[in-house]
């Protein structure tokens, strides 16, 4: 089911965000949203996660699990690496199993034990990473997800995202063309 941007309008305060935006974005579609900070891409995001409401037109065809990579890791600090990815996958089958592989895709292999106080940013950007992939969702949101990432880890990741993500829709914020090609993300521009 594709995801609808109706005709959404949105502000914070006096600052107009959109007005009468339209967007269809197809089932196992990729696309990137590029454009100046402030030109909307994180609030749509929001949006399309439901954890904004527009005050005008509509956002329909989201699913009811969504995968979210914030710009923010929004790791829970007493929680190890592990432990962090493990909180998705509750119940299911060889969880740990599943956790422990996807962080070692992501170079995090002796990083599963370590509470996220001790990891770098980069590290805790692809607990972050791992966390988003592994929950079980038809819809991955990432605000720019590859932050503090070097160029080859940031390929790195790219790659396990999307060995991860076959028939999800990924909708991405992001500044850099590059990343979107990482991706194969179609891009869409956001003027302001």
């Amino acid at each position: 089911m594709s995801i609808v941007f109706e005709n959404v309008g949105f502000s914070f305060g006096k600052k107009k965000v959109f007005d009468g935006f339209s967007l269809k974005v197809s089932d196992g579609a990729r696309v990137a949203l590029m454009g100046e900070s402030g030109s909307g891409k994180s609030t749509l995001l929001r949006l399309a996660a439901g954890l904004l409401t527009p005050q005008t037109g509509r956002v329909s065809g989201v699913p009811e699990r969504v995968g979210f990579v914030f710009q923010e890791s929004r790791l829970i600090p007493q929680l190890t690496a592990l432990e962090n990815v493990l909180l998705v996958l509750d119940g299911a089958p060889d969880a740990r199993e599943t956790a422990r592989a996807l962080l070692a895709e992501l170079g995090l292999g002796a990083e599963t034990d370590a509470l996220p106080a001790s990891l770098s940013g980069g590290m805790a950007r692809r607990v972050a990473l791992a966390r988003a992939v592994a929950y079980p969702s038809p819809l991955l949101l990432l605000d720019e997800a590859f932050t503090g990432l070097d160029e080859a880890t940031r390929r790195a990741a790219a790659e396990v995202i999307l060995r991860h993500s076959k028939g999800r829709t990924i909708l991405a914020a992001t500044h850099s063309e590059a990343e979107a090609a990482l991706l194969g993300a179609e891009i869409v521009r956001l003027d302001g």
